[in-house]
């Protein structure tokens, strides 16, 4: 079968024929219907030899949705020819985390082994994937893999992040959004769906900023040095409630803590390098500053029920498989606008 591989260290990716799957016990096969390419990807396949925790080659996708394709001995959940969503952040399933559904936290993975698809384990950009337990599949139940894919992380990541500050977007708070691509302009539609919060949304570039106001930002805002200022103008000069960064660049991540209020919440989510000093004095009096990672099981399952109440949309660019490598250079230069999507089937 066809695959979309990071083969050597510093090498960009390329497509291959590596042998097709055969589920083992409690495994699940997938024929991939659609895969999503992400910003994760490049962070990987920029680390060094020593930073890599995982050997090489990587068939590369951690956001995946496919038909069942083949079952192994019992499998009980899913059969042959349901279309599902993959549920990207495995863990041993047996953990305290694990047991609240959030195995993106679990306790043991590293000592185990375990790693996502796509992040250590063979991923999604594959005309098969297999599936580690069953309960990593979530029905799609009539959704569009196409435009669906993208929220297994660019839609359960911002989901996650948003729902911690949940109580402080109450009616006539701000949420700044810093990063308006793929995960942004998602969380920029959660926002709007989940809460009455006025939304103001940063990037670089104008083009990015129609994207923004297109999915439903209020307001909009290069962001430049003089991006805090502006928002705490926007404010009343006292900043914003909830700072959402993903960049998490080192000077998105300065904005981040210049624009957010007394109280406020900074969450940071991309993979930029930055950080932000906390301490008496170093930010507003009790900001709270967190970093998460993915999104449990459950709030996968809320993710696509917003989605199939029409609250959420992915802007999508799609790619057959042989023009990965393409889109993986395209996004590395900034120009996918929203979510590139890999159809390694077609």
């Amino acid at each position: 079968m066809k695959a979309v591989q990071y083969v050597e260290v510093g090498s960009a990716p390329v497509v291959v024929d590596i042998p097709k799957p055969t589920p083992g016990p409690g495994q699940v096969l997938l024929k991939v219907t659609a895969a999503g390419v992400c910003h994760s990807d490049i962070a990987v396949m920029s680390w060094t030899a020593e930073q890599l925790p995982f050997p090489l080659p990587l068939t590369l996708g951690h956001e995946g949705a496919g038909i069942v394709a083949e079952v192994g001995d019992g499998v009980r959940a899913v059969k042959a020819g349901d279309a599902v969503a993959v549920y990207g952040p495995w863990g041993c399933g047996m953990c305290l985390e694990c047991a609240q559904g959030k195995e993106n936290y679990c306790l043991r993975a590293d000592e185990l082994g375990i790693r996502p698809p796509g992040l250590g384990a063979p991923g999604a950009i594959a005309e098969y994937l297999l599936v580690d337990h069953e309960r990593h599949l979530v029905p799609l139940d009539g959704l569009d893999p196409v435009e669906t894919v993208p929220l297994t992380d660019a839609g359960l990541t911002p989901y996650h992040a948003i729902k911690k500050s949940l109580p402080k977007l109450l009616p006539g708070s701000t949420a700044v959004v810093i990063g308006t691509g793929g995960l942004g302009h998602v969380g920029i539609q959660l926002l709007r769906a989940m809460t009455a919060a006025r939304v103001i949304a940063l990037d670089v570039t104008e083009d990015k900023l129609a994207l923004a106001r297109e999915v439903g930002a209020h307001d909009t805002v290069i962001s430049d040095a003089g991006a805090a200022k502006k928002i705490k103008d926007m404010t009343g000069g006292l900043g914003a409630e909830v700072v959402l960064d993903f960049v998490g660049a080192p000077p998105t991540v300065a904005t981040a803590g210049a624009s957010v209020r007394v109280e406020g919440d900074v969450t940071i989510v991309g993979l930029g390098g930055g950080t932000l000093a906390v301490g008496f004095g170093a930010l507003p009096y009790e900001v709270s500053v967190m970093s998460p990672y993915w999104g449990s099981r459950s709030e996968l399952i809320e993710v696509l029920d917003l989605a199939r109440a029409g609250s959420v949309k992915v802007h999508v660019e799609t790619y057959g498989i042989d023009e990965a490598p393409k889109a993986y250079e395209r996004l590395h230069e900034g120009k996918i606008r929203g979510r590139a999507v890999i159809l390694p089937n077609g």
